[in-house]
């Protein structure tokens, strides 16, 4: 195979990423927007050893599970990867996903179920992170990255976003031309993003700047638009991928906004966390509550964000522990606890996890402990995964948006993964662990994307198992 060869050939399986995965000459090439079955044509645009990377040239036999992408930007944004694929067709895949991970990475067979489906595929979003940059001419742009690239890919519109997008991305460009402002292109300029949060028709609004500018008309803009919003700006000069730095300015409002979620109100700054599809985060939340029952447990939340799922699990259980690291949404925990009126039942501890558990522990020794854990992309530090298996807990809840690291820390709290002399991981000649895997059930919180949100629940091996394949009302 020779690069920026054209090859015909049938797709055998599908990628992690959802690209096609096709054998041709004794290489496997990786072609994105393919499906299972279809022959097509692809160059070759990279070749690695016994692996190649194309770009799909045509499609000589479709699936049945093709569709039209409904979106003008699909073949060019990073954004979305499955768009091509019919909704049943992205489930299964998710699924798949999630499976050969988790047999794959950690060496765990028990059975996963069926992905619970969204109620919306479009328009899902709550969160919007908009960067913007320069074109060819120099001219500001606002839009998504190209997949793997900094390049930014102009655009008016995101069908997973909410309709509110196309008034954002328009107040930006009419700001930087009114006000002499420059797109961020990696030397120059000042405006790099704006990051937009919905809460309950409330808007937190974030202009990302690598210097102070001046915002006033930016808000006149906004205000064309929107009702209820409150501005900030966040001053980054760095030459880093992080968006955000820790110098913060209000420029309008408060900075923060109130809103209410399965009972629980809180309050969530620019900055804290919270999952993007509100409907499947009711899904999800109520699915972790109904693993937990008594009021003599102890629940332990790591990675807890701005609290919510603290606060539900104080009031289902009547004590929890939420640890997290970030400040403000540490003080935004402190703040819902008491507009829920939680003290003495809930308290919030900020700083590391790894730091942080064994104080937890030692706080409710003697208690029954449930232990939630929704870690980063990363997954969990090696020595928090090590205090979860000596934990005692009666039932740990695991919540990954990465089955890669899913399957890492799984296959360590199960045995099945076990560290040699230097610390590498290597599957368990004889798995043995204290925990057995109740139910894994993936959550579809990122329609038309790759990604896919999954729930373990794990026992102590003296409580009573139940199927991994219990049906549960997700309605």
């Amino acid at each position: 195979m020779q690069k920026n060869g054209v090859y015909r050939g049938r797709v055998i399986s599908l990628g992690t990423e959802g690209e096609g995965i096709i054998r041709v000459e004794g290489t496997t090439a990786f072609v994105p927007f393919c499906l299972v079955g279809e022959e097509v044509t692809f160059k070759a645009l990279k070749i690695k050893k016994d692996a190649a990377y194309g770009k799909i040239e045509q499609v000589l036999s479709p699936s049945p599970n093709r569709v039209t992408p409904p979106c003008p930007y699909f073949y060019k944004c990073g954004g979305c990867d499955l768009q091509h694929m019919d909704y049943p067709a992205q489930l299964n895949f998710k699924k798949g996903l999630v499976q050969r991970c988790l047999n794959k990475l950690g060496g765990i067979y028990a059975p996963v179920n069926d992905v619970v489906p969204a109620d919306a595929q479009w328009r899902y979003r709550n969160k919007l992170v908009l960067p913007i940059g320069r074109d060819g001419a120099g001219n500001t742009v606002v839009g998504f990255y190209a997949p793997r690239s900094h390049r930014i890919i102009p655009a008016e519109d995101c069908l997973i976003q909410s309709q509110w997008f196309k008034h954002i991305a328009s107040a930006v460009k009419n700001y930087a031309n009114a006000c002499n402002y420059f797109g961020y292109d990696g030397h120059s300029g000042e405006l790099r993003h704006v990051v937009v949060r919905e809460l309950g028709g409330k808007f937190i609004i974030t202009l990302v700047a690598t210097r102070m500018v001046k915002t006033e008309f930016f808000a006149a803009e906004l205000e064309k638009h929107f009702d209820s919003f409150t501005l900030l700006l966040n001053v980054n000069p760095s030459s880093g991928n992080a968006i955000f730095s820790n110098e913060w300015h209000i420029c309008r409002g408060e900075g923060s906004f109130q809103a209410e979620e399965q009972g629980i109100k809180y309050r969530a700054g620019a900055n804290t966390f919270l999952q993007v599809n509100d409907g499947m985060r009711h899904k999800l939340y109520s699915h972790i509550i109904s693993q937990i029952a008594g009021q003599n447990v102890a629940a332990v939340d790591l990675y807890s964000g701005g609290g919510m799922l603290t606060a539900m699990l104080a009031k289902a259980c009547g004590l929890a522990y939420g640890i997290e690291v970030v400040e403000e949404a540490s003080r935004n925990a402190d703040k819902l606890r008491d507009e829920n009126g939680l003290r003495g039942k809930m308290f919030n501890l900020c700083g590391r996890v790894e730091d942080e558990l064994a104080r937890v522990f030692a706080l409710t020794a003697g208690r029954d402990r449930v232990i939630v854990c929704d870690p980063p992309r990363k997954g969990m530090d090696r020595t928090v995964v090590k205090q979860l298996a000596r934990s005692g807990a009666s039932k740990i809840i695991l919540v990954s948006c990465n089955p890669a690291t899913l399957a890492r820390d799984l296959g360590l709290l199960c045995g099945s993964l076990a560290e040699d002399d230097r610390g590498a991981l290597q599957k368990a000649e004889s798995p043995s662990s204290d925990y057995a895997i109740q139910s894994i059930t993936p959550f579809d919180m990122f329609p038309n994307t790759k990604h896919v949100e999954t729930v373990v629940v794990l026992a102590a091996a003296e409580f009573t198992k139940i199927s991994a394949g219990r049906a549960c009302d997700f309605s």
